[in-house]
């Protein structure tokens, strides 16, 4: 047997702000099946997140001077410029021989993290990955604009990806798509060189609902961004299943981005998935963009403790607009509380 460095998850934990904030009784609240979400402080990052995820790892008995490397995926920077992963080096006590970088995705960009560590892996310039995801949506949403406020939560997690000797990767059949043409669909408008905040008026915009935002704030048009995820996940899923040679039926849970509850249950009817072991868990989250499918793992996990994870299937779907996804084998992954 011919063993050689593969990528494994071997570790991950995640960090959510204080403060909760509770959904309004009704429609909605049944609809999206979120309950709770957790806020971020006025002077609280995405970045404060991250460096308590990954303490935790630490204080799990990761290694600190075992890291080479550091992708940090936010939407939400300390800074335009440098890249908070660098600042994340300092913070963590890493070495200064560690490689740094921002990967800016949104609810696809776990599933690129694990991409580009496997490679960095297996191509033998790394043997330790070490992924943080962090986003501070709240910063983005005006309080009156109820198609989002209720819809999402900051969060931060943080994930170790390992070489391991073995003749098979524990993250298999990796899946990208891109589709820039929908961009306008979630967008900040304001803020990058295309529209500098110096240089560009604010304006408040009023829906025929009374929902407020101005041209600063995110926005998502929310129809457009299911009849996307209902178009491309489904297929996402068949081309896991046949480069990775693995059946329907055996694949041992299937967890997406976990945007609401609605659209992961109708995206289960579309991808025939009802007799599956499938995630559907967003009560006390929201949608944490990024976060959202390594929290989901975690808390999978836990909730499973005594199941064998050997094909996991993960599909992230978002901002861009992009997706991804990948089969990932669990076996040899430990959650940090």
């Amino acid at each position: 047997m011919n063993l050689s460095q593969k990528a494994y998850i071997t570790h991950i934990a995640y960090e959510l702000p204080e403060h909760v904030v509770e959904n309004e009784k009704g429609r909605l609240r049944r609809k999206t099946g979120i309950v709770h979400r957790h806020v971020c402080a006025v002077d609280e990052t995405a970045s404060d997140l991250a460096v308590r995820a990954a303490e935790k790892l630490f204080a799990d008995g990761v290694q600190r001077d075992g890291v080479d490397y550091v992708i940090f995926c936010t939407q939400s920077p300390d800074y335009p410029l440098p890249p908070t992963a660098c600042i994340l080096q300092d913070r963590l006590h890493l070495s200064k021989h560690v490689g740094a970088t921002d990967m800016d995705l949104g609810c696809s960009g776990y599933e690129y993290a694990l991409g580009l560590a496997k490679g960095l892996i297996e191509s033998e310039q790394v043997k330790t990955v070490l992924i943080l995801t962090g986003e501070t949506y709240s910063k983005y949403i005006h309080p009156e604009d109820n198609t989002v406020v209720p819809l999402f939560g900051d969060a931060a997690t943080a994930t170790l990806v390992e070489g391991l000797d073995a003749d098979v990767s524990g993250i298999q059949g990796m899946t990208y798509g891109t589709d820039g043409s929908g961009f306008r669909n979630l967008i900040v408008p304001i803020g990058g060189m295309r529209q500098r905040w110096q240089d560009t008026p604010v304006e408040e915009i009023v829906d025929k609902y009374g929902n407020k935002r101005t041209n600063q704030n995110l926005y998502m048009n929310g129809s457009a961004i299911m009849n996307f995820a209902l178009e491309v996940v489904p297929p996402c899923v068949e081309n896991i299943l046949q480069k990775t040679g693995v059946a329907k039926d055996e694949v041992d849970y299937y967890v997406f981005h976990q945007a609401n509850h609605f659209m992961l249950q109708y995206l289960q009817q579309k991808c025939d998935l009802l007799d599956a072991n499938y995630w559907n868990d967003v009560k006390d989250y929201g949608n944490t963009v990024s976060n959202s499918i390594p929290i989901a793992i975690h808390d999978m996990m836990c909730a499973n403790p005594d199941k064998d994870l050997h094909h996991v299937m993960l599909i992230g779907f978002g901002v861009g607009l992009s997706w991804s996804g990948c089969m990932v084998d669990l076996r040899r992954c430990h959650t940090a509380l």
